[in-house]
């Protein structure tokens, strides 16, 4: 099983089962020296969420460590567009039992836009997997603020939906 951080829509255990089965949660974690940001243009004209590498010691990336298997991990790379928008980096995030070493997808220079928005559903599933994992007030704040748009597509809007909704009602059984 390979150690996988996320930190964007794969935050929610749901969203990330129903495109990779194996999925398993293995613990919360920060990535520091990385902001994220909802700036890597998608296909569908949006913005999806990036660790964006800074550097600077104040700036971190909540997010969680997922294990999957070998099979998973290459349909999230097709999924994620390895080598079409991300590109993966190995990292050291930190966790509460020590430094981990993990895989994620980070966004290439050439797909970063910051004019696009994302689509609410997609930031619906980022701020529903924060929650559901316990991050910080202000990292919730800080996702509450991000400015979305409506997706046009109306039947992957519903789609995406009735995931998130899933979970909801899952979550308050």
């Amino acid at each position: 099983m390979l150690p996988y951080f996320a930190y964007g829509s794969n935050l929610l255990q749901a969203r990330l089962s129903a495109r990779t089965p194996s999925a398993r949660f293995l613990t919360n974690a920060v990535l520091p020296g990385h902001r994220l940001a909802f700036h890597k243009a998608g296909s569908d004209d949006s913005a999806k969420c990036d660790a964006f590498f800074t550097g600077a010691a104040q700036d971190e990336t909540h997010g969680v460590v997922y294990t999957l298997s070998s099979a998973d991990k290459m349909v999230l790379d097709a999924i994620e567009g390895v080598g079409c928008g991300y590109e993966i980096k190995e990292v050291r995030v930190q966790t509460a039992q020590g430094p981990l070493a993990v895989f994620t997808y980070v966004a290439q220079a050439a797909y970063l836009d910051a004019t696009q928005q994302p689509f609410d559903w997609y930031h619906r599933f980022v701020l529903l997997g924060a929650r559901q994992r316990g991050f910080p007030a202000s990292v919730l704040v800080a996702l509450e603020q991000v400015p979305t748009k409506t997706d046009p597509d109306a039947e992957r809007a519903r789609a995406n939906a009735a995931i998130a909704a899933r979970f909801q009602a899952a979550s308050r059984n």
